[in-house]
């Protein structure tokens, strides 16, 4: 097996419309599999999830940024081109 692979993700030209929805639904899955985690940390250890709660505001604030990206869009009526690569590698466990 490779020590690192890459997947083409998303790749392709979106009405802003599309592009928005399929934005949308990977930052909302990943802010609440972050929310999860942070609530699963406070209930088991009584405190947050420290990447948790650093990624949760990050993600807002990308979301905002890429959300003004689709309004210019649609303002000046242009498409977006979007793409997205998951890069996967081995790493040695955090102690």
């Amino acid at each position: 097996m490779k020590k690192k692979q890459d997947f083409k993700f998303i790749e392709g030209e979106f009405t802003p419309q599309d592009a928005k929805e399929v934005l949308i639904d990977l930052y909302t899955s990943k802010i609440n599999f972050h929310l999860m985690k942070n609530f699963s940390s406070s209930e088991r250890f009584g405190k947050d999830d420290k990447t948790a709660s650093k990624r949760i505001p990050e993600l807002k604030k990308s979301w905002t940024v890429i959300s003004a990206i689709v309004e210019k869009a649609i303002d000046t009526d242009k498409t977006l081109i979007v793409s997205a690569t998951i890069n996967i590698e081995f790493a040695d466990k955090r102690k």
